[in-house]
């Protein structure tokens, strides 16, 4: 980086005028920013020209965005775009969580971990066998080729507990009944992932992420195992661990997170309001602040919105998939089954049905109809009670099973429902304004790059900015400097990288100009563009005026440029670089 302009008083870049929140928490301020090369070199009012100048004035000034919480994993090896992350201010990504991802990986094991992003990350497995380069591995090595791609945003990658097992352990990768040799070298392979530029490593004990060959390995691991992989980390002297689970609020959960904690390694985990616990989270932001006085921080990785199923014909899942009568027909094109959905012989058959499911989570999503909610075109992730689609179905003297079967066929079967799946216990944002405002927690959980049939939460820093600083109406709104600091000085610390998250000089150039008045947020759409014809949900935006990834432009009115400034992240005894 160049922290100094050298060039006569000429800057490589000037951006004028702008409403600047630097990502520290301090206040807004109107100020000018002067990039030389991949740098910031001033801040404030500058007098030197630029051989490039963007007039911000009215526009709202930030760092670049910084995503802890994706998996691009695959998507990386082929693509250089990185939608749908870009395209939303996302400048850095991080990517490995959950415990999956694609490395280390011994020849002839790439199915199995294709299997499980698939099952788990809802990414279709037909995209990944055909884009994945596969020419690593080792973690290292899975580095190398990695940053043999240059793209649009920098990324960063943990190590994959449920990789290491599958590399370790073979087709017992699954089995808990492990030796003291094995539960070593588990660890020491995450350890060297670190070793070799991780930014740490990553493992999942929720029910929910299973594949056809069971619950993801890692799920029911032994607390030795990920005590010993936590030694491990400890006598690095770098790296945090990542996990997800279903018990955050059982405090056998923390045994094993305490001597984390008691061995200086850091700790982020995935918050939400548990409908078990409605507010159980207040209790562990408490826990969580007072355990990061003295040691390592535990940061508990919050979203903006609820996680959000987007059920529609186009989708993975809709609470008529389960049903006798669209078990044979859900992969038949849309205009087919579009056609089928407007007979009314067919709509009466479908509707007398019962989801013909043992499993009793797929009982509940489709069902949970006090839950689901029509998104429109311009969505709503707050809707009242009274939107739910049992609330309608009460009004209109109808079922809530007809409600959600109209709503599903409107746009010509491209239209969402919208199905909350946490942290919307009491059909409100109040539990999620309470996680965010904690001083313990960052942003996270927007999973770019998955559940690319269901889900679509990479516009999450987007709607931060939306929602939480201009249009909520139901309850507070948050100050602007708060939840631009949570999504990037904050997460960018606690990934232990320090050049990025604050408008500063000697700061990477990482920066977005945004129309914060007509920001903009549209309805998720499907498309096909994935190798293989893979289909994803992407959601479009307007209102990034400018999105400059190390000093070059990368976004421009909403459209991605040719440059590919972005590099791999690699961490390092000394600090993480960009290889």
């Amino acid at each position: 980086m160049v922290p100094f302009c050298d060039n006569g008083g000429v800057h490589d870049l000037v951006i004028r005028g702008g409403n600047v929140v630097d990502g520290s928490g301090a206040a807004p301020r109107s100020a000018d920013i002067a990039i030389d090369g991949d740098a910031i070199s001033e801040i404030g009012s500058v007098d030197g020209e630029g051989r490039r100048e963007i007039d911000a004035d009215g526009a709202l000034v930030t760092p670049g965005f910084v995503d802890v919480h994706t998996h691009y994993d695959g998507q990386a090896s082929w693509d250089s775009v990185m939608m749908p992350s870009v395209n939303h201010g996302v400048t850095t990504a991080v990517m490995g969580n959950c415990g999956v991802g694609f490395a280390p990986v011994r020849p002839g094991g790439q199915q199995f971990l294709i299997e499980l992003m698939e099952a788990i990350e809802d990414i279709p497995g037909t995209a990944l066998a055909e884009g994945i380069t596969w020419d690593w591995e080792t973690f290292g090595e899975y580095i190398d080729s990695l940053s043999a791609l240059h793209r649009t945003i920098d990324l960063g990658t943990t190590v994959p507990h449920a990789a290491v097992r599958a590399y370790v352990m073979g087709e017992r990768a699954h089995e808990y009944d492990v030796s003291a040799e094995e539960i070593g070298e588990i660890a020491t392979v995450m350890a060297t992932g670190v070793r070799d530029g991780a930014l740490g490593i990553s493992t999942s004990r929720t029910f929910q992420h299973r594949s056809k060959h069971g619950y993801e390995p890692g799920t029911f691991s032994p607390d030795e195992e990920l005590m010993a992989i936590g030694d491990e980390l400890a006598g690095l002297g770098r790296g945090l661990f990542q996990f997800v689970s279903d018990k955050m609020y059982d405090k056998h959960e923390w045994r094993w997170l305490a001597h984390l904690a008691s061995i200086g390694v850091p700790v982020t985990y995935t918050m939400a309001q548990d409908p078990g616990s409605p507010l159980g989270y207040r209790t562990q932001l408490t826990d969580d602040a007072a355990q990061s006085v003295d040691g390592p921080m535990i940061v508990p990785q919050v979203p903006t919105r609820p996680t959000g199923l987007l059920y529609g014909l186009q989708s993975s899942f809709h609470p008529f998939r389960a049903h006798p009568s669209y078990r044979d027909v859900w992969d038949r094109p849309l205009d087919e089954r579009l056609a089928m959905w407007r007979d009314p012989e067919y709509k009466a058959r479908i509707l007398s049905e019962e989801v013909a499911s043992k499993d009793p989570f797929i009982s509940y999503l489709a069902n949970n109809f006090d839950q689901m909610y029509r998104l429109g075109d311009i969505p709503d992730y707050e809707p009242p009670p009274e939107a739910s689609a049992s609330a309608v179905a009460r009004g209109n003297g109808t079922t809530p099973q007809e409600v959600v079967y109209g709503w599903m066929g409107e746009d010509d079967g491209k239209a969402m429902v919208f199905m909350p799946l946490g942290s919307y216990v009491d059909q409100d944002h109040e539990a999620i304004r309470e996680m965010i405002a904690h001083p313990a927690s960052i942003m996270g959980l927007s999973d770019g790059g998955a559940h690319c049939g269901l889900i679509c939460d990479a516009s999450m820093p987007t709607y931060m900015l939306t929602h939480w600083t201009r249009d909520r109406t139901r309850g507070e709104q948050l100050p602007i400097e708060l939840v631009v600091h949570k999504q990037t000085q904050a997460t960018a610390r606690s990934y232990g990288i320090h050049d990025r998250g604050v408008l500063a000089p000697g700061m990477l150039a990482d920066v977005n100009v945004i129309d914060h008045a007509g920001l903009t947020l549209y309805a998720p759409h499907m498309v096909h563009d994935l190798p293989a014809g893979g289909r994803r949900l992407l959601q479009n935006v307007e209102g990034y005026v400018h999105t400059i990834k190390a000093g070059e432009v990368i976004v421009e009115n909403d459209e991605v440029t040719d440059a590919r400034p972005g590099r791999t992240l690699k961490a390092t005894d000394d600090g993480v670089i960009r290889i």
